[in-house]
């Protein structure tokens, strides 16, 4: 949680469309293009349905999602963003992220991009090898890995995160050496690196389900995530949460925002909204949402966080970072007996050598990392 005095909020927009769907993806999204000019005008009439719900808050950040945002033309883009600068106040300053797939980004679109006000660009490489990409069925090819990347920097984009998936059957640990060291080599100042996991009614599931694919081995991600560790740490990166890593100055500030217990509005078909006392999430389905739109109401559920729930988040979410959990902010927020309980209940992960006391900190070493979620889980009231 956001111990700081002055309160900055964040803008998410979810895209939810894709040229075609990757096996592991468990995203709202759909394939069909069709609706892509109907959608963004919902998005324009959801800004105005939603102008109050972060109360005058200064928006530090803009981060578009997906789905893949990549596929709006500059227009679209443009538009979107002119709506959200004259209905909020935005910082001059503000981090304008937008996801895209190398397929998607050619010269023209760059200089698109960068014309719109996009200042920071995350590129889903995924891997920088071709049998990877053909077996998580991407859209783009291990060329255009590269060249999206060497294109963007030349056109002056320097903040730069790219998605690398590692842990999967075709990835082997040389494999895994030669993706990073390539993002390394190209002076990419922020990675975002995440197991291959297999969520429940992808293809990727079905497939291993029906013995068309082999299953993920945990074995090997464990071990895949030590190297990265590694390799990073020597290379000057920060560590700064579980699967972001940074060389100093280049933290994401719109996803750090989440982690620091920061408002933010979320626009779109499945896209969250957090206020500091409850979440809300809007309707997964791009048919339903419009036609709510279409009707001066914003479809979504909410639900209101109990001094317990929000406990939980916040254990969870400081415990990914390198900042850690602050026991002291615990004792202000959720009283001395909770502090209390929490620093003994951490008394066997410190023994284990999988967390440290530093001050009025916890956080976890690097072997703790590897069970961060289990730890969290086993710390929750």
């Amino acid at each position: 949680m956001d111990h700081s005095k002055t309160l900055m909020a964040g803008i998410y927009l979810h895209i939810p469309f894709c040229k075609q769907a990757c096996y592991y993806c468990n995203f709202h999204f759909s394939t069909s293009l069709a609706k892509k000019n109907a959608m963004t005008a919902a998005i324009l009439k959801e800004v105005d349905l939603q102008k109050d719900y972060l109360s005058g808050e200064t928006v530090q950040t803009i981060y578009f999602g997906g789905g893949t945002p990549s596929l709006l033309d500059a227009g679209e883009l443009q538009s979107l963003l002119a709506k959200l600068r004259e209905t909020f106040i935005i910082d001059e300053q503000a981090e304008i992220t937008l996801e895209a797939n190398p397929d998607d980004l050619d010269t023209d679109k760059l200089l698109a991009l960068r014309d719109a006000g996009v200042n920071r660009l995350s590129i889903g490489v995924q891997s920088f090898h071709e049998a990877d990409l053909k077996w998580m069925n991407r859209a783009h090819n291990s060329h255009q890995a590269l060249d999206c990347i060497q294109s963007a920097q030349q056109l002056g984009f320097r903040n730069i995160t790219i998605d690398l998936i590692y842990g999967g059957p075709t990835l082997t640990d040389a494999g895994w050496e030669e993706n990073v060291k390539k993002a390394i080599s190209l002076g990419i100042p922020h990675l975002s690196c995440y197991a291959l996991t297999v969520e429940p009614g992808t293809a990727l599931d079905q497939f291993i389900k029906k013995k068309k694919m082999d299953p993920t081995d945990p074995e090997k991600a464990a071990r895949h995530f030590e190297m990265l560790m590694q390799w990073l740490e020597e290379a000057g990166y920060e560590h700064y949460e579980i699967s972001n890593f940074a060389l100093p100055g280049w933290h994401s500030r719109h996803n750090s925002s989440y982690w620091q217990g920061r408002p933010y509005l979320g626009l779109g078909p499945s896209a969250h909204s957090f206020n500091g006392h409850s979440r809300q999430w809007n309707i997964a389905n791009n048919t339903i949402y419009l036609q709510r739109i279409t009707q001066s109401e914003v479809p979504f559920e909410i639900e209101h966080l109990t001094p317990a729930m929000m406990f939980n988040e916040y254990i969870m979410t400081s415990l990914r970072t390198s900042a850690g959990c602050n026991l002291e902010w615990i004792n202000t927020r959720f009283g001395a007996e909770l502090g209390r309980d929490l620093l003994k209940n951490s008394h066997e992960f410190i023994l284990k050598g999988w967390m440290v006391q530093r001050g009025e900190t916890l956080v976890l070493t690097k072997a703790g990392r590897l069970f961060a979620d289990g730890i969290a889980g086993d710390l929750f009231i």
